[in-house]
């Protein structure tokens, strides 16, 4: 039971982390050593794709008509052999240029980041530096673009941003976005932009740990993965909705200062403690 219920909190914690430009990673490498949760599951590379199949699901159901939207205008670009042919042909094209960056670094650094960088004193780092990113390119934002006048050079600009969220405790959301504020785009178009970006990239990561399944899983760790998906999934999907309501009247700036905090925390517990 006690399996369970972490990892219920670990999926919401992750569908909020995830959308939310807070950092999941950093999140859900510290909550297991505050609470001292050593349940082997909880650690595994299978309930990191669950969590990561349940955030999948939650953009894509948000953004179901964007996808299918992506998909026929990348199929049709192919087909005719013309990615300019349309609005909606033009646009797959430029989140399939900006997925780039992530998946090219992704698989040539994966396990030295997983391995190198999950330290806390990483975590304490990149949440303050990006925080003082998020809070500049707020203070230099200009607003005036939308996506539908969006360059190659820009969704390049955006993809090798989202590519620096490898390191933990970045956010793939809080540099992307930041990254749209600082080409001069408004902060809802920046937002659906950065979601939109992180489907092919969240699908990408999860395809390649989807090995780890066909080694069958023990029948004790069917329900607690189950859940781990759910809340993942549940909760990103409410992440994203009122994230994006948010950004029409307010500022990133209060996830500024929780990211402040957070650092401190970090930096008292395990370095002060």
């Amino acid at each position: 039971m006690g399996s369970a219920i972490e990892s219920i909190i670990l999926g919401v914690v992750q569908g909020l982390t995830e959308f939310l430009p807070i950092s999941s990673t950093a999140h859900l490498v510290i909550l297991p050593d505050l609470f001292n949760w050593n349940s082997p599951l909880l650690n595994s590379l299978t309930f990191d794709v669950a969590l990561h199949l349940g955030t999948l699901l939650a953009v894509v159901g948000y953004f179901y008509k964007d996808t299918v939207d992506l998909i026929s205008g990348f199929v049709r670009g192919l087909y005719k052999r013309d990615f300019g042919a349309d609005a909606k042909t033009r646009f797959s094209y430029l989140v399939f240029l900006g997925t780039i960056p992530a998946g090219f670094f992704g698989v040539l650094l994966e396990k030295w980041v997983e391995t190198k960088f999950r330290t806390p004193a990483v975590l304490a780092t990149t949440l303050i530096v990006i925080g003082i990113v998020m809070w500049y390119a707020e203070k230099r934002a200009k607003r005036m673009k939308k996506t539908d006048s969006m360059t190659v050079k820009d969704a390049l600009i955006i993809g090798f941003s989202q590519a620096l969220a490898l390191v933990p405790g970045t956010s793939r959301s809080g540099i992307t976005i930041s990254s749209g504020l600082f080409l001069g785009y408004d902060r809802e178009d920046a937002a659906r932009f950065s979601f939109l970006l992180s489907i092919p990239v969240i699908a990408g990561a999860a395809i390649l740990k989807l090995r780890v399944f066909f080694h069958g899983i023990p029948a004790d760790d069917v329900a607690p993965l189950a859940f781990g998906t759910i809340f993942s999934a549940l909760f990103g999907f409410l992440a994203i909705k009122y994230f994006m309501k948010y950004l029409q009247r307010h500022t990133l700036n209060v996830f500024v200062w929780y990211r402040f905090l957070f650092a401190a925390v970090i930096i008292i517990f395990f370095y002060i403690r």
